[in-house]
C-alpha cells in the first residue's frame, strides 16, 4: 500500500501578512507551505522523504500529479514495454526524486537512496489515485489553516485538473 504524506515545518513559517485568496501560482508553488514530505511503501515498511524542512509541499502535490499524468502518455498504457521516465527535482537542492514507468508499475527512487537500496514499486493506477487524494487532503488541511484558500481561483484550477479517482 502507498502512503503519501507531509509535515509542516515551524522554522519556515508563512510569512503572515498573506492574503491566501489572491496569492498567484508562483508564490502557492514555491513560497508558502514549507515542509516535509514522504512516499512510503507500508507493506514493506520503505519510504522516500525529505528531511530537510523547507520543500513547498502544495508544489510538491501538484508535481507529483503533473508527473503521474507524464508517465501515462503512451498510448498504450499499461501494455507498454517502453520505459517511461520522469523525476521530480527540488529547486533549492540538486536532490530529484526519480520515477519510471514500465507497462502498469512505477519505480521511484530519490538521488539521497543507497545504490543497493531498491526503488519502491507501485502500479500506476495506484499511484494516480493517491497522488490525487493527497493532492486533494492537503488542500483541505491547508483550507482549515487559512479559510481564504478555498477562494483562491488558482486552487479551484488545481482541484479540477486533477480530480479525485474512485478506488
Amino acid at each position: 500500500m502507498l502512503d503519501i504524506g507531509y509535515s509542516l515545518s515551524r522554522r519556515f513559517p508563512d510569512p503572515p501578512q498573506t492574503d491566501y485568496r489572491t496569492a498567484d501560482v508562483r508564490l502557492l508553488r514555491h513560497d508558502l507551505f514549507c515542509g516535509d514530505v514522504y512516499l512510503a511503501d507500508t507493506e514493506t515498511d520503505r519510504e522516500v522523504s525529505t528531511a530537510w524542512g523547507w520543500v513547498p509541499v502544495l508544489d510538491f502535490a501538484w508535481a507529483l500529479c503533473d508527473i503521474v499524468e507524464e508517465l501515462d502518455r503512451d498510448p498504450r498504457g499499461s501494455r507498454s514495454a517502453d520505459r517511461r521516465h520522469a523525476e521530480l527535482d527540488f529547486t533549492e537542492s540538486t536532490d530529484r526524486i526519480l520515477f519510471e514507468r514500465r507497462f502498469g508499475w512505477v519505480d521511484i527512487e530519490a538521488d539521497w537512496m543507497a545504490p543497493e537500496e531498491p526503488p519502491l514499486t507501485f502500479s500506476h493506477r495506484l499511484l494516480r489515485r493517491e497522488a490525487r487524494d493527497f493532492l486533494h487532503d492537503l488542500i483541505a488541511d491547508l483550507v482549515d489553516m487559512h479559510e481564504d484558500l478555498a477562494d483562491n481561483p488558482a486552487i479551484w484550477t488545481l482541484q479540477s485538473r486533477f480530480p479525485r479517482v474512485p478506488a
